[in-house]
Protein backbone atom coordinates (compact mmCIF):
# COMPACT_ATOMS: atom_id res chain seq x y z
CA UNK A 1 0.00 0.00 0.00
CA UNK A 2 2.81 2.39 0.83
CA UNK A 3 4.39 1.59 -2.53
CA UNK A 4 1.13 2.42 -4.38
CA UNK A 5 0.79 5.65 -2.46
CA UNK A 6 4.34 6.53 -3.44
CA UNK A 7 3.71 5.72 -7.11
CA UNK A 8 0.44 7.60 -7.43
CA UNK A 9 1.27 10.58 -5.26
CA UNK A 10 3.49 13.58 -5.48
CA UNK A 11 4.55 16.35 -3.17
CA UNK A 12 3.24 19.87 -3.47
CA UNK A 13 5.36 22.98 -2.84
CA UNK A 14 4.83 22.63 0.89
CA UNK A 15 6.02 19.03 0.83
CA UNK A 16 2.58 17.52 1.41
CA UNK A 17 1.57 14.37 -0.48
CA UNK A 18 -1.23 14.94 -3.00
CA UNK A 19 -2.99 12.56 -5.36
CA UNK A 20 -1.49 12.31 -8.85
CA UNK A 21 -3.64 9.96 -11.01
CA UNK A 22 -0.90 9.51 -13.61
CA UNK A 23 1.74 9.01 -10.95
CA UNK A 24 5.23 8.28 -12.18
CA UNK A 25 3.80 7.09 -15.49
CA UNK A 26 2.77 10.61 -16.29
CA UNK A 27 6.28 11.85 -15.57
CA UNK A 28 7.77 9.31 -17.96
CA UNK A 29 5.37 10.19 -20.83
CA UNK A 30 6.31 13.79 -21.42
CA UNK A 31 5.97 15.65 -24.70
CA UNK A 32 7.44 18.96 -25.76
CA UNK A 33 6.83 22.13 -23.82
CA UNK A 34 4.61 24.55 -25.71
CA UNK A 35 2.79 27.75 -25.02
CA UNK A 36 -0.99 27.41 -25.04
CA UNK A 37 -1.24 29.63 -28.14
CA UNK A 38 1.19 27.40 -30.02
CA UNK A 39 -0.78 24.29 -29.10
CA UNK A 40 -4.02 25.92 -30.26
CA UNK A 41 -2.48 26.83 -33.63
CA UNK A 42 -1.07 23.31 -34.12
CA UNK A 43 -4.43 21.67 -33.33
CA UNK A 44 -6.29 24.13 -35.59
CA UNK A 45 -3.92 23.25 -38.44
CA UNK A 46 -4.47 19.57 -37.76
CA UNK A 47 -8.23 20.03 -38.07
CA UNK A 48 -7.77 21.79 -41.40
CA UNK A 49 -5.28 19.36 -42.93
CA UNK A 50 -6.58 15.99 -41.73
CA UNK A 51 -10.25 16.27 -40.73
CA UNK A 52 -11.77 18.33 -43.54
CA UNK A 53 -11.30 16.20 -46.64
CA UNK A 54 -15.01 16.26 -47.50
CA UNK A 55 -15.16 20.02 -47.06
CA UNK A 56 -12.30 20.76 -49.42
CA UNK A 57 -13.52 18.20 -51.94
CA UNK A 58 -16.87 19.98 -52.02
CA UNK A 59 -15.18 23.40 -52.31
CA UNK A 60 -13.33 22.15 -55.40
CA UNK A 61 -16.45 20.53 -56.87
CA UNK A 62 -18.77 23.50 -56.29
CA UNK A 63 -16.42 26.42 -56.98
CA UNK A 64 -16.30 25.94 -60.74
CA UNK A 65 -12.78 27.40 -60.99
CA UNK A 66 -9.45 25.83 -61.83
CA UNK A 67 -5.80 26.66 -62.27
CA UNK A 68 -4.42 29.56 -60.27
CA UNK A 69 -7.89 30.68 -59.18
CA UNK A 70 -8.57 27.28 -57.64
CA UNK A 71 -5.21 27.25 -55.86
CA UNK A 72 -5.86 30.72 -54.45
CA UNK A 73 -9.37 29.73 -53.37
CA UNK A 74 -8.09 26.62 -51.58
CA UNK A 75 -5.33 28.58 -49.83
CA UNK A 76 -7.77 31.30 -48.79
CA UNK A 77 -10.32 28.77 -47.59
CA UNK A 78 -7.68 26.84 -45.63
CA UNK A 79 -6.45 30.04 -44.00
CA UNK A 80 -9.99 31.06 -43.05
CA UNK A 81 -10.86 27.62 -41.73
CA UNK A 82 -7.67 27.40 -39.67
CA UNK A 83 -8.22 30.87 -38.24
CA UNK A 84 -11.84 30.07 -37.39
CA UNK A 85 -10.64 26.94 -35.59
CA UNK A 86 -8.11 29.09 -33.72
CA UNK A 87 -10.95 31.42 -32.69
CA UNK A 88 -13.06 28.49 -31.47
CA UNK A 89 -10.21 26.98 -29.48
CA UNK A 90 -9.07 30.37 -28.25
CA UNK A 91 -12.50 31.06 -26.80
CA UNK A 92 -12.91 27.61 -25.24
CA UNK A 93 -9.44 26.88 -23.91
CA UNK A 94 -7.62 28.03 -20.84
CA UNK A 95 -4.42 26.61 -19.40
CA UNK A 96 -6.51 24.25 -17.29
CA UNK A 97 -9.12 23.27 -19.92
CA UNK A 98 -7.06 23.11 -23.10
CA UNK A 99 -6.20 19.40 -22.89
CA UNK A 100 -9.70 18.02 -22.17
CA UNK A 101 -11.29 20.41 -24.71
CA UNK A 102 -8.77 19.58 -27.42
CA UNK A 103 -8.99 15.85 -26.71
CA UNK A 104 -12.77 15.83 -26.88
CA UNK A 105 -12.88 17.88 -30.08
CA UNK A 106 -10.28 15.69 -31.75
CA UNK A 107 -12.20 12.48 -31.06
CA UNK A 108 -15.62 13.90 -31.97
CA UNK A 109 -14.23 15.60 -35.08
CA UNK A 110 -12.64 12.35 -36.25
CA UNK A 111 -16.03 10.65 -35.91
CA UNK A 112 -17.75 13.49 -37.78
CA UNK A 113 -15.09 13.48 -40.50
CA UNK A 114 -15.53 9.73 -41.03
CA UNK A 115 -19.25 10.15 -41.67
CA UNK A 116 -18.74 13.17 -43.92
CA UNK A 117 -15.98 11.44 -45.91
CA UNK A 118 -17.78 8.12 -46.32
CA UNK A 119 -21.47 9.05 -46.40
CA UNK A 120 -21.43 12.77 -47.31
CA UNK A 121 -23.09 13.67 -44.01
CA UNK A 122 -23.69 17.39 -43.47
CA UNK A 123 -23.79 18.25 -39.77
CA UNK A 124 -26.48 20.91 -39.74
CA UNK A 125 -28.96 21.34 -36.87
CA UNK A 126 -31.34 18.82 -38.39
CA UNK A 127 -28.63 16.16 -38.51
CA UNK A 128 -27.56 16.92 -34.94
CA UNK A 129 -31.16 16.43 -33.78
CA UNK A 130 -31.21 13.18 -35.70
CA UNK A 131 -28.02 12.03 -34.00
CA UNK A 132 -29.29 13.00 -30.56
CA UNK A 133 -32.55 11.09 -31.12
CA UNK A 134 -30.82 7.98 -32.47
CA UNK A 135 -31.13 5.01 -30.17
CA UNK A 136 -28.40 2.52 -29.32
CA UNK A 137 -29.56 -0.01 -31.93
CA UNK A 138 -29.33 2.51 -34.76
CA UNK A 139 -26.04 3.89 -33.52
CA UNK A 140 -24.61 0.39 -33.17
CA UNK A 141 -25.08 -0.29 -36.88
CA UNK A 142 -22.93 2.72 -37.74
CA UNK A 143 -20.06 1.67 -35.44
CA UNK A 144 -18.07 -0.33 -37.96
CA UNK A 145 -14.43 -1.37 -37.81
CA UNK A 146 -13.64 1.33 -40.36
CA UNK A 147 -15.22 3.90 -38.08
CA UNK A 148 -13.28 2.73 -35.03
CA UNK A 149 -9.99 2.66 -36.93
CA UNK A 150 -10.51 6.20 -38.23
CA UNK A 151 -11.45 7.55 -34.81
CA UNK A 152 -8.46 5.78 -33.26
CA UNK A 153 -5.91 7.01 -35.80
CA UNK A 154 -7.26 10.51 -36.43
CA UNK A 155 -8.81 11.26 -33.06
CA UNK A 156 -7.58 9.20 -30.12
CA UNK A 157 -3.86 9.08 -31.00
CA UNK A 158 -3.61 12.86 -31.64
CA UNK A 159 -5.55 13.45 -28.40
CA UNK A 160 -3.03 11.32 -26.48
CA UNK A 161 -0.17 13.27 -28.06
CA UNK A 162 -1.85 16.56 -27.12
CA UNK A 163 -2.21 15.36 -23.53
CA UNK A 164 1.53 14.69 -23.25
CA UNK A 165 2.39 18.28 -24.14
CA UNK A 166 3.65 20.34 -21.22
CA UNK A 167 1.92 23.71 -21.18
CA UNK A 168 4.39 26.54 -20.58
CA UNK A 169 3.31 28.81 -17.73
CA UNK A 170 2.91 32.48 -18.63
CA UNK A 171 5.02 34.92 -16.67
CA UNK A 172 1.90 36.72 -15.45
CA UNK A 173 -1.84 36.91 -15.88
CA UNK A 174 -1.47 40.14 -17.87
CA UNK A 175 0.90 38.51 -20.35
CA UNK A 176 -1.46 35.53 -20.74
CA UNK A 177 -4.42 37.83 -21.47
CA UNK A 178 -2.33 39.88 -23.91
CA UNK A 179 -1.17 36.75 -25.73
CA UNK A 180 -4.75 35.49 -26.05
CA UNK A 181 -6.04 38.83 -27.34
CA UNK A 182 -3.18 38.93 -29.85
CA UNK A 183 -3.96 35.38 -31.00
CA UNK A 184 -7.62 36.15 -31.54
CA UNK A 185 -6.84 39.48 -33.20
CA UNK A 186 -4.39 37.92 -35.66
CA UNK A 187 -6.98 35.26 -36.48
CA UNK A 188 -9.54 37.94 -37.37
CA UNK A 189 -6.98 39.73 -39.53
CA UNK A 190 -6.09 36.50 -41.36
CA UNK A 191 -9.77 35.72 -41.98
CA UNK A 192 -10.34 39.22 -43.37
CA UNK A 193 -7.24 39.14 -45.58
CA UNK A 194 -7.91 35.64 -46.91
CA UNK A 195 -11.52 36.55 -47.69
CA UNK A 196 -10.42 39.61 -49.71
CA UNK A 197 -7.72 37.60 -51.52
CA UNK A 198 -10.33 35.37 -53.17
CA UNK A 199 -13.45 37.39 -52.54
CA UNK A 200 -15.35 36.82 -55.80
CA UNK A 201 -14.96 33.05 -55.89
CA UNK A 202 -15.39 32.62 -52.14
CA UNK A 203 -18.50 34.80 -51.90
CA UNK A 204 -20.02 33.05 -54.91
CA UNK A 205 -19.36 29.65 -53.30
CA UNK A 206 -20.88 30.62 -49.95
CA UNK A 207 -23.83 32.40 -51.58
CA UNK A 208 -24.78 29.63 -54.01
CA UNK A 209 -23.76 26.61 -51.96
CA UNK A 210 -24.45 27.53 -48.34
CA UNK A 211 -24.69 23.92 -47.07
CA UNK A 212 -20.96 23.47 -47.75
CA UNK A 213 -20.27 25.12 -44.39
CA UNK A 214 -21.85 22.11 -42.65
CA UNK A 215 -18.86 20.04 -43.77
CA UNK A 216 -16.29 22.28 -42.06
CA UNK A 217 -15.14 20.45 -38.92
CA UNK A 218 -15.42 21.14 -35.97
CA UNK A 219 -17.30 24.39 -36.47
CA UNK A 220 -20.15 22.59 -38.25
CA UNK A 221 -21.32 20.43 -35.39
CA UNK A 222 -20.40 22.96 -32.68
CA UNK A 223 -22.56 25.65 -34.28
CA UNK A 224 -25.37 23.16 -34.90
CA UNK A 225 -25.23 21.84 -31.33
CA UNK A 226 -25.37 25.43 -30.07
CA UNK A 227 -28.44 26.05 -32.22
CA UNK A 228 -30.19 22.91 -30.95
CA UNK A 229 -29.34 23.75 -27.33
CA UNK A 230 -30.58 27.30 -27.85
CA UNK A 231 -33.87 25.95 -29.18
CA UNK A 232 -34.22 23.61 -26.22
CA UNK A 233 -33.40 26.22 -23.61
CA UNK A 234 -35.69 28.97 -24.89
CA UNK A 235 -38.27 30.33 -22.57
CA UNK A 236 -40.98 27.77 -21.98
CA UNK A 237 -43.49 27.73 -24.78
CA UNK A 238 -47.11 28.38 -24.19
CA UNK A 239 -49.72 25.67 -24.49
CA UNK A 240 -49.73 23.48 -27.60
CA UNK A 241 -51.66 25.20 -30.37
CA UNK A 242 -55.01 23.56 -30.96
CA UNK A 243 -55.63 22.48 -34.55
CA UNK A 244 -59.14 21.85 -35.80
CA UNK A 245 -61.08 22.82 -32.65
CA UNK A 246 -64.28 22.39 -34.67
CA UNK A 247 -63.40 18.85 -35.87
CA UNK A 248 -66.48 16.63 -36.11
CA UNK A 249 -66.97 13.27 -37.77
CA UNK A 250 -69.85 12.80 -40.19
CA UNK A 251 -72.21 10.25 -38.59
CA UNK A 252 -72.37 6.85 -40.22
CA UNK A 253 -75.73 5.72 -41.59
CA UNK A 254 -77.64 3.23 -39.42
CA UNK A 255 -76.16 -0.27 -39.75
CA UNK A 256 -72.94 0.96 -41.38
CA UNK A 257 -69.64 -0.46 -40.21
CA UNK A 258 -67.06 1.72 -38.45
CA UNK A 259 -63.89 2.63 -40.32
CA UNK A 260 -60.48 1.15 -39.58
CA UNK A 261 -57.61 2.93 -41.33
CA UNK A 262 -53.97 1.85 -41.10
CA UNK A 263 -51.33 4.46 -41.93
CA UNK A 264 -47.95 2.86 -42.53
CA UNK A 265 -45.05 5.28 -42.20
CA UNK A 266 -42.21 3.71 -44.16
CA UNK A 267 -38.54 4.24 -43.47
CA UNK A 268 -35.85 5.11 -46.03
CA UNK A 269 -37.65 3.76 -49.10
CA UNK A 270 -37.00 5.79 -52.22
CA UNK A 271 -39.33 6.10 -55.18
CA UNK A 272 -36.62 5.16 -57.69
CA UNK A 273 -36.42 1.54 -56.43
CA UNK A 274 -40.16 1.05 -56.04
CA UNK A 275 -41.43 -1.63 -58.41
CA UNK A 276 -44.82 0.02 -58.92
CA UNK A 277 -43.04 3.15 -60.17
CA UNK A 278 -41.53 1.33 -63.15
CA UNK A 279 -38.24 0.26 -61.57
CA UNK A 280 -36.38 -2.29 -63.67
CA UNK A 281 -36.76 -4.82 -60.85
CA UNK A 282 -40.08 -5.90 -59.47
CA UNK A 283 -39.52 -5.04 -55.82
CA UNK A 284 -43.26 -4.81 -55.05
CA UNK A 285 -44.78 -8.05 -56.37
CA UNK A 286 -47.41 -8.39 -53.66
CA UNK A 287 -48.63 -4.83 -54.04
CA UNK A 288 -48.69 -5.26 -57.82
CA UNK A 289 -51.05 -8.22 -57.34
CA UNK A 290 -53.30 -6.18 -55.06
CA UNK A 291 -55.88 -3.58 -56.00
CA UNK A 292 -53.82 -0.60 -54.81
CA UNK A 293 -53.52 2.93 -56.08
CA UNK A 294 -49.90 3.92 -56.54
CA UNK A 295 -48.94 7.59 -56.31
CA UNK A 296 -45.88 7.79 -58.52
CA UNK A 297 -44.64 11.36 -57.98
CA UNK A 298 -44.50 12.08 -54.26
CA UNK A 299 -42.10 14.47 -52.51
CA UNK A 300 -41.14 14.09 -48.85
CA UNK A 301 -41.17 16.95 -46.38
CA UNK A 302 -37.60 16.30 -45.29
CA UNK A 303 -34.56 14.14 -45.93
CA UNK A 304 -34.59 12.59 -42.44
CA UNK A 305 -37.12 11.15 -40.01
CA UNK A 306 -36.77 13.93 -37.45
CA UNK A 307 -38.12 16.45 -39.97
CA UNK A 308 -40.44 14.36 -42.12
CA UNK A 309 -42.57 12.53 -39.56
CA UNK A 310 -43.81 15.61 -37.60
CA UNK A 311 -44.19 17.49 -40.88
CA UNK A 312 -46.36 14.92 -42.68
CA UNK A 313 -48.79 14.78 -39.74
CA UNK A 314 -48.95 18.57 -39.45
CA UNK A 315 -51.45 21.00 -40.92
CA UNK A 316 -48.56 23.24 -41.96
CA UNK A 317 -46.52 20.78 -44.00
CA UNK A 318 -43.59 21.69 -46.21
CA UNK A 319 -45.26 24.58 -48.00
CA UNK A 320 -45.35 26.60 -44.78
CA UNK A 321 -42.48 24.83 -43.08
CA UNK A 322 -41.72 26.16 -39.64
CA UNK A 323 -40.22 23.65 -37.23
CA UNK A 324 -41.30 25.52 -34.12
CA UNK A 325 -44.88 25.89 -35.37
CA UNK A 326 -45.07 22.21 -36.26
CA UNK A 327 -43.61 21.09 -32.92
CA UNK A 328 -45.82 23.52 -31.05
CA UNK A 329 -49.09 22.42 -32.65
CA UNK A 330 -51.39 19.43 -32.50
CA UNK A 331 -50.99 16.76 -35.13
CA UNK A 332 -53.42 14.95 -37.38
CA UNK A 333 -53.92 12.34 -34.65
CA UNK A 334 -55.08 14.95 -32.15
CA UNK A 335 -57.61 16.28 -34.67
CA UNK A 336 -58.90 12.74 -35.27
CA UNK A 337 -59.24 12.15 -31.53
CA UNK A 338 -61.18 15.38 -31.12
CA UNK A 339 -63.56 14.23 -33.85
CA UNK A 340 -64.23 11.00 -31.94
CA UNK A 341 -61.83 8.67 -33.78
CA UNK A 342 -59.54 6.55 -31.62
CA UNK A 343 -55.87 6.51 -32.58
CA UNK A 344 -52.95 4.23 -31.81
CA UNK A 345 -49.30 4.61 -32.75
CA UNK A 346 -47.34 1.34 -33.03
CA UNK A 347 -43.64 1.96 -33.34
CA UNK A 348 -40.69 -0.12 -34.53
CA UNK A 349 -38.52 2.97 -34.78
CA UNK A 350 -37.31 5.74 -32.52
CA UNK A 351 -40.68 7.14 -31.49
CA UNK A 352 -43.43 9.28 -32.96
CA UNK A 353 -41.42 12.56 -32.80
CA UNK A 354 -44.17 14.29 -30.84
CA UNK A 355 -46.95 13.35 -33.28
CA UNK A 356 -48.68 11.08 -30.76
CA UNK A 357 -47.94 13.14 -27.62
CA UNK A 358 -50.32 12.13 -24.81
CA UNK A 359 -52.05 9.60 -27.08
CA UNK A 360 -51.98 5.79 -27.21
CA UNK A 361 -48.51 4.49 -28.07
CA UNK A 362 -46.91 1.03 -28.28
CA UNK A 363 -43.23 0.41 -28.92
CA UNK A 364 -41.70 -2.73 -30.42
CA UNK A 365 -38.19 -1.27 -30.54
CA UNK A 366 -36.78 -3.34 -27.69
CA UNK A 367 -36.12 -6.82 -29.13
CA UNK A 368 -37.93 -9.74 -27.56
CA UNK A 369 -37.28 -13.46 -27.78
CA UNK A 370 -39.02 -14.08 -31.07
CA UNK A 371 -38.26 -15.44 -34.51
CA UNK A 372 -38.89 -11.97 -35.93
CA UNK A 373 -36.21 -10.37 -33.75
CA UNK A 374 -32.46 -10.49 -33.44
CA UNK A 375 -30.42 -9.00 -30.60
CA UNK A 376 -30.79 -5.46 -32.00
CA UNK A 377 -34.21 -5.12 -33.62
CA UNK A 378 -37.39 -6.82 -34.76
CA UNK A 379 -38.72 -6.97 -38.30
CA UNK A 380 -41.77 -4.84 -38.95
CA UNK A 381 -44.13 -7.79 -39.19
CA UNK A 382 -44.19 -7.92 -35.39
CA UNK A 383 -46.40 -4.79 -35.39
CA UNK A 384 -49.22 -6.77 -37.04
CA UNK A 385 -49.42 -9.16 -34.09
CA UNK A 386 -52.38 -8.48 -31.88
CA UNK A 387 -53.39 -5.48 -33.94
CA UNK A 388 -57.07 -6.38 -33.85
CA UNK A 389 -56.86 -7.03 -30.14
CA UNK A 390 -55.60 -3.47 -29.76
CA UNK A 391 -58.74 -2.01 -31.39
CA UNK A 392 -61.40 -4.44 -30.19
CA UNK A 393 -62.18 -2.22 -27.23
CA UNK A 394 -63.01 0.65 -29.61
CA UNK A 395 -66.34 -0.03 -31.32
CA UNK A 396 -66.11 3.21 -33.32
CA UNK A 397 -63.71 4.44 -36.00
CA UNK A 398 -60.01 3.75 -35.48
CA UNK A 399 -56.79 5.00 -37.10
CA UNK A 400 -53.61 3.05 -36.38
CA UNK A 401 -50.15 4.23 -37.41
CA UNK A 402 -47.46 1.60 -37.98
CA UNK A 403 -44.01 3.21 -37.95
CA UNK A 404 -41.58 0.89 -39.73
CA UNK A 405 -37.91 0.19 -39.33
CA UNK A 406 -38.21 -0.43 -43.06
CA UNK A 407 -35.06 0.08 -45.07
CA UNK A 408 -33.05 1.83 -42.39
CA UNK A 409 -29.39 1.64 -43.29
CA UNK A 410 -26.59 1.00 -43.45
CA UNK A 411 -27.43 -2.58 -42.38
CA UNK A 412 -29.96 -3.19 -45.15
CA UNK A 413 -29.20 -6.91 -44.98
CA UNK A 414 -30.78 -7.08 -41.50
CA UNK A 415 -34.14 -5.86 -42.78
CA UNK A 416 -35.18 -8.98 -44.68
CA UNK A 417 -35.34 -12.71 -43.95
CA UNK A 418 -33.47 -15.31 -45.94
CA UNK A 419 -36.63 -16.11 -47.90
CA UNK A 420 -36.65 -12.59 -49.38
CA UNK A 421 -32.96 -12.59 -50.27
CA UNK A 422 -33.77 -12.50 -53.97
CA UNK A 423 -31.12 -10.14 -55.34
CA UNK A 424 -27.60 -11.44 -54.84
CA UNK A 425 -24.76 -11.01 -54.12
CA UNK A 426 -25.93 -8.60 -51.44
CA UNK A 427 -23.83 -6.50 -49.10
CA UNK A 428 -23.76 -8.28 -45.72
CA UNK A 429 -21.88 -5.61 -43.82
CA UNK A 430 -22.86 -2.36 -42.10
CA UNK A 431 -19.68 -0.80 -43.48
CA UNK A 432 -20.85 0.03 -46.99
CA UNK A 433 -17.24 0.49 -48.07
CA UNK A 434 -16.86 -3.29 -47.77
CA UNK A 435 -19.31 -3.94 -50.61
CA UNK A 436 -19.60 -2.94 -54.24
CA UNK A 437 -22.30 -0.49 -55.23
CA UNK A 438 -24.28 -3.29 -56.89
CA UNK A 439 -24.11 -5.39 -53.73
CA UNK A 440 -25.42 -2.43 -51.74
CA UNK A 441 -28.28 -1.93 -54.21
CA UNK A 442 -29.08 -5.65 -54.06
CA UNK A 443 -29.34 -5.55 -50.26
CA UNK A 444 -31.45 -2.40 -50.42
CA UNK A 445 -33.83 -3.90 -52.99
CA UNK A 446 -34.24 -7.01 -50.86
CA UNK A 447 -35.25 -4.72 -47.99
CA UNK A 448 -37.85 -3.09 -50.30
CA UNK A 449 -39.19 -6.60 -50.94
CA UNK A 450 -39.57 -6.98 -47.16
CA UNK A 451 -41.63 -3.77 -47.02
CA UNK A 452 -43.77 -5.10 -49.87
CA UNK A 453 -44.22 -8.37 -47.96
CA UNK A 454 -45.20 -6.46 -44.82
CA UNK A 455 -47.75 -4.35 -46.68
CA UNK A 456 -49.14 -7.43 -48.42
CA UNK A 457 -49.72 -9.14 -45.06
CA UNK A 458 -51.31 -5.99 -43.64
CA UNK A 459 -53.72 -5.75 -46.59
CA UNK A 460 -54.68 -9.43 -46.31
CA UNK A 461 -55.36 -8.93 -42.60
CA UNK A 462 -57.59 -5.94 -43.37
CA UNK A 463 -59.38 -7.86 -46.13
CA UNK A 464 -60.40 -10.49 -43.58
CA UNK A 465 -61.83 -7.92 -41.16
CA UNK A 466 -65.59 -8.43 -40.92
CA UNK A 467 -66.30 -5.79 -38.31
CA UNK A 468 -64.90 -2.68 -40.07
CA UNK A 469 -64.65 -0.98 -43.42
CA UNK A 470 -60.90 -0.97 -43.83
CA UNK A 471 -58.22 0.98 -45.64
CA UNK A 472 -54.46 1.41 -45.74
CA UNK A 473 -52.20 4.29 -46.73
CA UNK A 474 -48.45 3.76 -47.03
CA UNK A 475 -45.89 6.52 -47.49
CA UNK A 476 -42.17 6.54 -46.78
CA UNK A 477 -40.68 9.27 -44.60
CA UNK A 478 -37.73 9.94 -46.93
CA UNK A 479 -35.52 8.25 -49.48
CA UNK A 480 -31.91 7.11 -49.57
CA UNK A 481 -28.74 7.67 -51.57
CA UNK A 482 -27.02 4.48 -52.70
CA UNK A 483 -23.72 5.81 -53.97
CA UNK A 484 -24.91 8.26 -56.62
CA UNK A 485 -22.26 11.01 -56.80
CA UNK A 486 -20.53 9.07 -53.98
CA UNK A 487 -23.34 9.97 -51.58
CA UNK A 488 -24.79 7.34 -49.23
CA UNK A 489 -27.61 7.18 -46.68
CA UNK A 490 -29.75 10.31 -46.22
CA UNK A 491 -30.06 13.54 -44.28
CA UNK A 492 -28.51 16.06 -46.68
CA UNK A 493 -29.83 19.59 -46.15
CA UNK A 494 -33.14 19.83 -47.96
CA UNK A 495 -31.95 22.54 -50.32
CA UNK A 496 -29.32 20.25 -51.82
CA UNK A 497 -30.84 16.84 -51.15
CA UNK A 498 -31.05 14.80 -54.37
CA UNK A 499 -34.30 13.28 -55.59
CA UNK A 500 -33.14 9.92 -54.28
CA UNK A 501 -33.55 11.30 -50.74
CA UNK A 502 -36.80 13.24 -51.12
CA UNK A 503 -38.83 11.30 -53.72
CA UNK A 504 -40.78 8.57 -51.94
CA UNK A 505 -43.39 5.90 -52.72
CA UNK A 506 -46.99 6.14 -51.61
CA UNK A 507 -49.82 3.63 -52.09
CA UNK A 508 -53.42 3.37 -50.97
CA UNK A 509 -55.72 0.36 -50.58
CA UNK A 510 -59.39 0.32 -49.57
CA UNK A 511 -61.95 -2.37 -48.99
CA UNK A 512 -65.18 -2.30 -50.97
CA UNK A 513 -66.93 -1.09 -47.84
CA UNK A 514 -64.53 1.84 -47.39
CA UNK A 515 -64.90 2.83 -51.04
CA UNK A 516 -68.68 2.55 -50.86
CA UNK A 517 -69.02 4.54 -47.62
CA UNK A 518 -66.98 7.34 -49.18
CA UNK A 519 -68.74 7.09 -52.58
CA UNK A 520 -65.30 6.97 -54.15
CA UNK A 521 -64.66 6.52 -57.84
CA UNK A 522 -61.37 4.65 -57.64
CA UNK A 523 -60.55 5.25 -61.31
CA UNK A 524 -60.70 8.96 -60.64
CA UNK A 525 -58.21 8.50 -57.77
CA UNK A 526 -55.95 6.44 -60.08
CA UNK A 527 -55.97 9.20 -62.66
CA UNK A 528 -55.08 11.74 -59.99
CA UNK A 529 -52.29 9.53 -58.64
CA UNK A 530 -50.11 10.42 -61.62
CA UNK A 531 -50.03 14.07 -60.59
CA UNK A 532 -47.38 15.49 -58.24
CA UNK A 533 -48.17 14.93 -54.57
CA UNK A 534 -46.32 15.32 -51.28
CA UNK A 535 -46.39 14.66 -47.57
CA UNK A 536 -48.54 17.79 -47.34
CA UNK A 537 -51.46 15.77 -48.73
CA UNK A 538 -51.53 13.23 -45.90
CA UNK A 539 -53.15 15.42 -43.23
CA UNK A 540 -56.02 16.52 -45.44
CA UNK A 541 -56.53 13.22 -47.28
CA UNK A 542 -56.89 11.24 -44.05
CA UNK A 543 -59.39 13.75 -42.66
CA UNK A 544 -61.35 13.50 -45.90
CA UNK A 545 -61.25 9.71 -45.98
CA UNK A 546 -62.33 9.46 -42.32
CA UNK A 547 -65.13 11.96 -43.06
CA UNK A 548 -63.95 14.55 -40.56
CA UNK A 549 -65.25 18.07 -41.12
CA UNK A 550 -63.17 21.01 -39.91
CA UNK A 551 -62.04 24.41 -41.17
CA UNK A 552 -58.47 23.04 -40.98
CA UNK A 553 -59.24 20.67 -43.87
CA UNK A 554 -57.97 22.05 -47.19
CA UNK A 555 -59.89 20.23 -49.92
CA UNK A 556 -57.31 21.26 -52.52
CA UNK A 557 -54.83 19.01 -50.69
CA UNK A 558 -57.26 16.13 -50.20
CA UNK A 559 -56.27 13.49 -52.76
CA UNK A 560 -59.82 12.11 -52.76
CA UNK A 561 -61.61 15.42 -53.21
CA UNK A 562 -63.65 15.59 -56.39
CA UNK A 563 -63.53 11.83 -56.87
CA UNK A 564 -66.90 11.14 -55.32
CA UNK A 565 -69.33 9.25 -57.55
CA UNK A 566 -71.94 11.80 -56.64
CA UNK A 567 -69.70 14.71 -57.69
CA UNK A 568 -69.12 13.52 -61.19
CA UNK A 569 -65.62 12.17 -60.58
CA UNK A 570 -63.56 15.06 -61.89
CA UNK A 571 -59.87 14.31 -61.23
Amino acid sequence: MDYLKKCFSRSDRQGRAVLDPLGRLGRHVRGPQLGISTLIIVVALYFTLFLNNAFFAEVIAKSGVDGAARALLLLSTAAILTSLNVLILGLLCTRWTVKPVVSLLLVVSAAAAYNSDNYSVYFDASMVRNVLKTDSAEAGELLTWGFFLTVLMKGVFPAVVACTVRIRRPSSLASAVLARVLLLGVSVVVITGAAFASFDNLSSLMRNHKPVRYLATPGNYLASIAKVVREQTRAERGPIQVVGPDARMKPHPPGAKPHFLVIVVGETVRAQNWGLNGYSRQTTPQLAASDVVNFSNVTACGSNTEVSVPCMFSVYGRRDYDRDKIRGSESLLHVLERAGIKTLWRDNQTGCKGVCADLAFESFRVPIKDGLCDDQACRDEIMLRGLHDAIDDNPGDVVVVLHQLGNHGPSYYKRYPEGLRRFTPDCRNADLGKGTRQQIVNAYDNAVLATDDFLGKAIRMLEQDQSHDTGLIYVSDHGESLGEANVYLHGLPYAIAPDTQIKVPMVMWMSEGMKSSNNLDLQCVRDRSKRPASHDNLFHSVLGLMQVRTKSLDESLNLFSGCSINSGSTP
